[in-house]
């Protein structure tokens, strides 16, 4: 048994990232320990200590790290579109690591007890709502600012529907529909601008 924990996690830092996020998204914040990562990870406490020193700084890296990876795979700032291909890989994405966003929603209502997490949960929504602003700025779309925060608050409920309530292809279509009514935002902000530039006079 423990053969195989070292063998999915490794020895390396990121691989004790990986278990630590494990852990949370089983367990909690609450049942975040030293001893919790090692017995997960195959490793001896110490290991952990030597390369985070506090629990607080194992918490802090491991959402780092959880948010830097959620992000490059779910590839938001990279997205041309919220088409069909994209709505498939975020559900293929959140099936196959369902830990890391899981871990990251015990986070941010952990910040909600704790004060001194808050400008960290802060700090990993805007990560996603930044990646997104620069997706939909490239595509043409204005206001960005607010209309990424909205379209990711969208997405964020339907990840969470699909880890707890939901089908992954009713999450899938609904993603689809975001997709279209940005389509027809970003049609609508054209054809404004159409008749901007004869006037207001359509022809």
């Amino acid at each position: 048994m423990a053969t195989d924990r070292i063998n999915k996690y490794g020895k390396g830092r990121e691989a004790l990232l990986e278990a630590t996020v494990s852990v949370v998204a089983e367990r909690g914040l609450q049942g975040l320990t030293f001893r919790a990562v090692a017995e997960l990870a195959g490793v001896n406490n110490t290991l952990i200590s030597h390369h985070f020193g506090t629990k607080d700084a194992l918490l802090h890296e491991a959402v780092a790290w959880a948010t830097a990876r959620s992000i490059r795979l779910s590839d938001l700032s990279a997205a041309e579109i919220v088409n069909e291909d994209f709505a498939r890989n975020l559900v293929e994405l959140v099936a196959r690591e369902p830990q890391l966003q899981i871990f990251q929603y015990e986070f941010v209502l952990e910040s909600r007890r704790r004060p001194d997490l808050r400008e960290e949960a802060v700090a990993l929504y805007e990560g996603y709502i930044e990646a997104l602003e620069v997706a939909l700025i490239r595509q043409g779309h204005t206001n960005t600012k607010p209309l990424a925060r909205a379209v990711f608050a969208a997405l964020d409920g339907l990840v969470i529907q699909q880890l707890t309530v939901a089908d992954a292809g009713v999450v899938r279509e609904a993603i689809e529909c975001i997709g279209q009514l940005l389509e027809a935002n970003l049609a609508r902000k054209n054809a404004q601008e159409n008749l901007s530039g004869t006037g207001g006079r359509p022809g």
